[in-house]
């Protein structure tokens, strides 16, 4: 197909969204967006909620490292001004041989105030930037972006992207939920995504299965079909990991309404990974996998939880030095917030080459309570917010660096890294090919009602910063926050 061919198909896709427009405008500052699920009716208000500009833990990457020019590209959900509650997606950069932080682009308005909407970012070969704009389910499009040149996010470019249909024909790639995007280099894009199935459960719900999948392109224009992963009753969510050119998936399922309750009660923990670019997929012990799985019990179970009635939310997904995949997870009684379903514990699976290892790290307040895992080759390093924050048991809390120096098997608290915040703190993502400078971004906000939402990150000590809500000039010093001596 001609270029021009592409973009006419693309543009009848989004007929329904003419408005949303790719702006191309530098934003006043960095303001995280405000969002809630659930209302409670109860003390805690609502599900989840507070500064959510790097939710969820399905998306993945919110920052990525480029060495050729030595800055930190990051992307996140943001708003134009302290009463906005539309999602606008913004992109910066910190520039670790200066120490500044870049005016945020102002890339697009998506007309929602769902964070589960917020973008990725990611790099090519060629150092352009890429960014992956989400949907929630089926209601609003999905986007692709490219910058006008390598490492600049001065403008970009709306690309007109398709995929390979059932039957083989290319139709818009214009809608994706829960995106995990991972560049290979000399081979390209190999995102993992969630599409959403109606009329196909079991049990007839009108609900449709979040159908967990992944989709490959060379050139982040034409995309092959998407192939499923999993179709195990009401479906998944999946969070991933990269260690070269091995790709893992590890993921939950949600028990169909007949003998469960649907997505809520999430359960079990599954792990398949691919080394050929999506060619196959198998094991941690190298079993070949048939995809998509159907079944609860099948070779890729972890742990199963469903027995003994526990939740199980996936943090994050790194891999040792050898190679072998490490999964932070937490397990719970249930969905709802507060006490009765604690406790809120955080485990470690370990794939030792042999077995999985399950080990117990710390205990948070919430179920999405989300951490990063670093993984260096004598130690383990997990920030998230263990620690309760000023809204007990809301999202978040305080944010904390362990460590482990036996593969997991016991943690020590380092240093609190947001003492005497009022808001608590969500969401810390750890950057591909992080640098000691800037090795997580989060975002704050009030876990009980509407609130401001600032974005920080920190460097491998432990030492925070906030990036500047309003701007003055292109380029700016990050503020140090939090201050306390070094340990």
């Amino acid at each position: 197909m001609t270029f021009r061919l592409l973009w006419a198909l693309v543009a009848i896709s989004f007929s329904t969204s003419a408005q949303i427009q790719t702006v191309n405008q530098q934003a006043p500052g960095y303001r995280g967006i405000w969002y809630y699920i659930g209302k409670t009716g109860d003390d805690y208000v609502h599900k989840y909620s507070g500064g959510l500009g790097t939710y969820p833990a399905n998306h993945y990457p919110f920052s990525v490292y480029a060495s050729a020019v030595k800055k930190t590209f990051f992307c996140f959900g943001g708003v134009t001004d302290s009463t906005s509650r539309q999602l606008c997606h913004m992109v910066g950069f910190y520039d670790h041989q200066t120490g500044r932080v870049s005016r945020p682009t102002l890339l697009l308005n998506k007309e929602t105030d769902d964070a589960h909407d917020n973008p990725i970012i990611q790099l090519d070969d060629k150092g352009y930037v890429w960014i992956f704009s989400t949907s929630h389910g089926t209601e609003r499009p999905s986007f692709i972006h490219r910058s006008r040149q390598p490492y600049d996010i001065s403008a970009f470019e709306r690309i007109p992207a398709t995929r390979l249909d059932e039957n083989g024909q290319r139709v818009p790639f214009d809608n994706f939920s829960y995106v995990q995007s991972y560049h290979v280099p000399g081979q390209g894009f190999l995102n993992l995504m969630t599409h959403y199935d109606r009329g196909v459960l079991p049990n007839g719900a009108n609900k449709p299965r979040r159908t967990i999948s992944f989709i490959t392109s060379a050139d982040g224009v034409n995309w092959s079909a998407w192939q499923d992963i999993g179709v195990i009753e009401e479906g998944h969510y999946q969070t991933s990991g990269q260690a070269g050119r091995r790709i893992g998936s590890s993921f939950n399922y949600h028990p169909n309404r007949k003998t469960g309750s649907g997505l809520d009660y999430r359960t079990n923990l599954y792990y398949i990974e691919t080394d050929d670019f999506g060619k196959t997929w198998h094991t941690a012990d190298g079993r070949p996998v048939a995809l998509p799985l159907k079944n609860v019990q099948n070779s890729a179970l972890v742990k199963e939880y469903r027995s003994a009635g526990q939740n199980v939310y996936i943090s994050d997904l790194n891999y040792d030095a050898a190679g072998r995949p490490i999964i932070l997870y937490i397990t719970s009684k249930g969905p709802e917030p507060g006490p009765a379903n604690g406790p809120y514990a955080w485990h470690v699976a370990h794939w030792t080459g042999s077995d999985w290892l399950i080990h117990d790290v710390a205990q948070s307040d919430h179920n999405y309570d989300m951490g990063s895992l670093y993984v260096e080759k004598d130690r383990w390093r997990i920030i998230g917010p263990v620690e309760t924050g000023p809204q007990a048991f809301g999202t978040g809390g305080n944010l904390v660096l362990l460590e482990s120096r036996n593969a997991g098997k016991t943690w020590q608290r380092i240093r609190e890294l947001t003492p005497g915040s009022i808001r608590n703190h969500t969401y810390p993502r750890r950057p591909v090919n992080s640098q000691p400078g800037f090795v997580a971004l989060w975002a704050d906000g009030n876990a009980r009602l509407a609130s401001a939402s600032y974005l920080y990150f920190c460097d491998d000590k432990g030492r925070v910063f906030q990036l500047p809500a309003e701007m003055k000039a292109d380029m700016e010093k990050p503020i140090p926050v939090f201050s306390q001596p070094a340990r």
